[in-house]
């Protein structure tokens, strides 16, 4: 019952659908539903700035998959000073502890204020978490790439990683979720990472990008 739960909440059986639509407009190789792809993390220079108001809806990880139209990719804003990122930097680059952090310091409040955040609901889950990250950052460095999130975490497809959406000449747009993951391989300067799909622009589905999106760093990819 509780995988169940948790696949409706994901937008599981919406998700299912997608594909099989996807599947009959652009045929076998459509892009699906909570895909893995992989990603030049130096190519992302802006995050998608939702703005219903003028074409470009918010997009959830629910959306994964989703073929769009439109001019909804033209809504950006520069990647630049983030908290997360910022306090990623301060760790690794210049040995600044976890919970001295600006990011462990908005957690904590968040967590005094709300009692839980992001599913951690103690100070010591957070230490735990930020822990992990040092585990996770140390292995990309050794191995100069990054775990598929799907691989670790037993999910379905790539659900839950580092989440983009894919504008119409191929470029990347950040959005929610997975930004200490992303923020680790753009400090390391790692060649190709993998991303949960979000929303791509129908004109690069056109244009046959699935094809470089689904090639893992190291390989070439095939021309059909």
């Amino acid at each position: 019952m509780k995988d169940v739960k948790r696949a409706i909440s994901a937008g599981v059986p919406g998700k299912v659908v997608r594909d099989v639509v996807n599947r009959w407009r652009f045929g076998p190789d459509a892009p699906q539903s909570d895909e893995l792809i992989w990603i030049r993390p130096q190519q992302v220079t802006d995050f998608y700035r939702a703005d219903p108001g003028n074409g470009a809806p918010r997009f959830r990880r629910r959306h994964s998959g989703m073929v769009a139209g439109g001019n909804w990719d033209m809504s950006r804003k520069p990647f630049g000073s983030q908290i997360k990122l910022d306090s990623i930097r301060d760790h690794f680059e210049r040995g600044v502890p976890w919970q001295q952090t600006d990011i462990f310091s908005w957690m904590l409040k968040r967590l005094d204020k709300e009692g839980v955040v992001d599913g951690f609901s103690s100070r010591e889950e957070l230490i735990a978490r930020y822990e992990g990250l040092d585990r996770i950052y140390d292995e990309a460095k050794r191995t100069g790439r990054l775990r598929p999130h799907g691989s670790v975490n037993q999910t379905r497809g790539e659900q839950g990683g580092i989440l983009v959406h894919i504008a119409r000449d191929g470029t990347p747009l950040r959005d929610g979720g997975g930004m200490h993951r992303f923020a680790i391989a753009y400090i390391l300067g790692l060649e190709k990472i993998p991303a949960q799909l979000g929303v791509i622009h129908a004109d690069a589905v056109h244009a046959g990008l699935m094809q470089d999106l689904r090639t893992p760093p190291g390989e070439t990819a095939t021309t059909a």
